[in-house]
């Protein structure tokens, strides 16, 4: 493509800051996680291309750790905010607290793999006071499955012929599909906010 080749190194540090950008902070929810693995491991595979699957996989895995770090960092601090304490009462932070302290490990391992809910897991994490060490662990674990998996099937699909035969179109498709999860709970919530109303 020729914007990877414009950009040079700098794809790298671009594609870290958008996968960052996607898991650390809550406000950028709707960037695309999954699509830009796979396309970006599908772009490595394509022959000719500029990227290189061995500097993809390190770039998104700790741009989506450190991500979530910052975001678990952001959610155990906003309790000094005194508008978060008028907003949320104890009761509803400490029934977070209750499940957290249950289920806070598979939240967070398996929350990653469901797009715009992964972005705001590691902050209520942080919110109900997670024990960090767990939550670094599982957030490990997480992240590593996620990146490997999405890195892996991307770069498979583009070492078909088909796919480098049909990339853009495969690409249009894809970014499609990906973003269906969005949008379902996006009007999910805009009809139970009608019914309610």
């Amino acid at each position: 493509m020729p914007l990877v080749e414009t950009l040079g190194s700098w794809v790298y540090i671009t594609l870290f800051i958008l996968v960052f950008m996607e898991t650390g902070l809550v406000v950028f929810a709707f960037l695309p996680g999954e699509s830009l693995i796979i396309f970006a491991s599908t772009l490595a595979a394509i022959t000719g291309s500029a990227l290189d699957i061995r500097i993809l996989i390190p770039v998104f895995f700790f741009a989506a750790l450190i991500g979530d770090t910052v975001n678990y960092e952001i959610g155990r601090n906003l309790h000094h905010l005194s508008f978060f304490r008028r907003v949320i009462p104890e009761a509803k932070l400490e029934k977070a607290r209750s499940y957290f302290k249950k289920h806070g490990g598979k939240t967070v391992m398996f929350g990653r793999f469901i797009p715009l809910i992964r972005t705001f897991i590691p902050l209520i994490s942080g919110t109900a006071r997670m024990e960090y060490k767990k939550f670094c662990l599982y957030n490990f674990l997480g992240v590593l499955i996620w990146v490997t998996f999405g890195s892996c099937l991307g770069y498979f699909f583009g070492q078909l012929d088909f796919v480098q035969q049909h990339f853009s179109l495969i690409f249009v498709l894809l970014a499609l599909i990906t973003a269906i999860p969005g949008v379902l709970i996006t009007l999910y919530k805009m009809l139970r906010n009608n019914v309610s109303a």
